[in-house]
């Protein structure tokens, strides 16, 4: 497992395959693990990069997620 944090688009292109990579990991295993933490940094990128996009766009994003 080599987990790195997401920085930049390279990053998170790279993090994005390797989910796909993982994506049927039998559950409690090592890959499984691995799968689990990159959707959490994938997220945090995503919202992240929401922040810094076209301010009307995170004001929707951040309503759509509230169900607003």
């Amino acid at each position: 497992m080599n987990i790195r944090p997401i920085h930049n688009e390279n990053d998170y292109n790279a993090a994005l395959v390797r989910v796909d990579a993982l994506w049927d990991a039998i559950p409690g295993s090592p890959e499984s693990d691995e799968l689990e933490i990159l959707a959490v940094l994938i997220d945090n990128y995503e919202g992240e990069s929401v922040l810094e996009s076209d301010p009307i766009e995170a004001i929707t994003y951040f309503m759509e997620q509230r169900g607003l």
